[in-house]
């Protein structure tokens, strides 16, 4: 799994920071450091960002 979902999935709250650190291999603290990381927030945020389709 991509740990930029994971993260995610932490920030929308469907994942504990134990659940977490256990899932991309790290420990709790360090976990914390990287979900609270601007730069990898700003990252994972513009991933998910695309054009709106128009419609006819």
């Amino acid at each position: 799994m991509d740990k930029r979902q994971v993260i995610a999935a932490y920030r929308r709250g469907f994942l504990t920071i134990q659940e977490c650190a256990q899932i991309i291999g790290v420990d709790s603290r360090q976990a914390a450091r990287i979900a609270d990381d601007t730069k990898y927030m700003h990252e994972s945020n513009s991933r998910h960002e695309q054009p709106a389709a128009k419609s006819l």
